[in-house]
């Protein structure tokens, strides 16, 4: 089929263009960096150069490219990020998950494409019930108020494209990303595996914060999968094995070379790194990959963060 990535260059997009060649794929990768051309065409695609907010540039980079099949995977998520201005740091992918996805389904609509596939992230759950959830289970709709715009950003994509009756619209909310160009990687070192080894990522708390993970191979995978196949809707992407972060934190810093983390009550956690913080890791919920591994027929390569981690993070 004819693909056309939106955020070609970023971690995923690096996976899983040369896979969508690999498997017969003909790819246009965009990319708004005029200097990431050659990336791509290194990578297998037919480069194109074009703003995720720009609607004209998109629309006619879309209309070049006639796709088939539409994958959204633009977001502009800073290299460091501060929890106590989570909320400046991400207004630029919120505005991409609004104003990008509908320029995006926009100019899909317009090219003729049957599918679009979609990036959403998997957490923020109603922190009530159980400590793993299912693609039925609702948001946090009682989140820290500096996480609210980004919990908004992420409905809005998820409404936009499964609600669009005109296409197979597909979501795919993927657990926190570890592997080559994420935050959780040691060649080279991203800003996450940096905290842990300075010991500035501590235990809060009690630690039963649940975090799900997914290596970015795996991600990019199920992202194969679900241009290929799949009923319209919504899938976790994420691997195994939820795991508290009193579990997969000292486990990181053994990997990464560095001491036992710090531990912290949830009073200081909260003063040095605000209210969210200290929320998402005292009460985050964990996410389920059944439906994932049942209906897209994914299959990863790292079942858990246990074997990805001491295997997958370069």
């Amino acid at each position: 089929m004819k693909v056309f990535v939106a955020g070609a260059t970023g971690a995923i997009g690096r996976q899983l263009v040369p896979m969508l060649v690999q498997n017969g794929h003909e790819v246009v990768g965009m990319t708004r960096s005029e200097s990431k051309r050659e990336l791509l065409t290194r990578l297998g695609a037919r480069p194109v150069v074009a703003d995720g907010l720009d609607a004209e540039a998109v629309g006619q980079a879309v209309s070049q490219a006639q796709p088939e099949v539409v994958v959204h995977e633009l977001t502009a998520i800073p290299a460091a990020l501060d929890m106590r201005r989570i909320e400046r740091d991400f207004a630029a992918t919120n505005q991409l998950r609004t104003e990008g996805t509908d320029h995006l389904l926009s100019a899909a609509r317009a090219a003729g494409a049957r599918r679009f596939v979609a990036q959403s992230f998997a957490s923020y759950y109603q922190r009530t019930g159980g400590w793993i959830k299912t693609e039925d289970d609702p948001l946090d709709l009682d989140a820290p108020a500096a996480i609210r715009p980004t919990i908004d950003a992420i409905r809005h994509v998820e409404r936009a494209v499964t609600g669009a009756d005109w296409i197979e619209g597909v979501v795919l909310r993927y657990g926190a990303l570890y592997g080559p160009g994420t935050s959780l990687a040691t060649k080279p070192p991203g800003t996450l595996a940096e905290m842990i080894r300075a010991r500035k990522f501590p235990i809060v708390g009690n630690g039963a914060g649940m975090w799900s993970f997914v290596h970015v191979e795996d991600a990019a995978a199920a992202t194969v999968d679900a241009v290929e196949r799949g009923a319209p809707g919504v899938y976790q992407v994420v691997d195994n094995e939820p795991a508290p972060q009193r579990e997969w934190l000292p486990a990181a810093a053994e990997v990464l070379g560095a001491k036992p983390p710090l531990r912290v009550p949830r009073w200081l956690g909260r003063l040095l790194a605000g209210e969210l913080a200290a929320v998402l890791l005292t009460e985050g919920r964990g996410a389920s990959n059944a439906k994932a591994l049942r209906e897209l027929g994914w299959q990863l390569r790292y079942p858990s963060w246990r074997q990805g981690f001491a295997k997958g993070l370069e």
